[in-house]
């Protein structure tokens, strides 16, 4: 049943990323905002100063570069989230 879906996330918070991460998790969230921006434009989404979805404009779909910080910290909380998982599936990062 839909209604009854709880997330449930593998607990990565005893994970500790190692420093010299810190260029591959901007990369990689570069990378996530680009991932998102090709779809949305595959969609018919363009860019526009407000989000609306019937119009299917977005004031996201800049360069990651110019994003506000709040939206760029969101794209490197998925790549954190994504390197962190993998550290705790027992993988490692070399």
């Amino acid at each position: 049943m839909k209604k009854n879906y709880v997330p449930q996330p593998m607990d990565t918070n005893d994970v500790q990323l190692p420093e010299e991460l810190n260029v591959l998790i901007e990369q990689m969230a570069k990378n996530v905002h680009e991932v998102w921006a090709q779809s949305r434009m595959e969609q018919g989404w363009t860019y526009g100063e407000e989000r609306s979805d019937a119009l299917k404009t977005h004031p996201c779909l800049i360069p990651y570069e110019e994003l506000p910080e709040v939206e760029k910290a969101y794209d490197r909380d998925t790549a954190v989230g994504t390197l962190k998982l993998i550290m705790k599936l027992g993988f490692n990062i070399t």
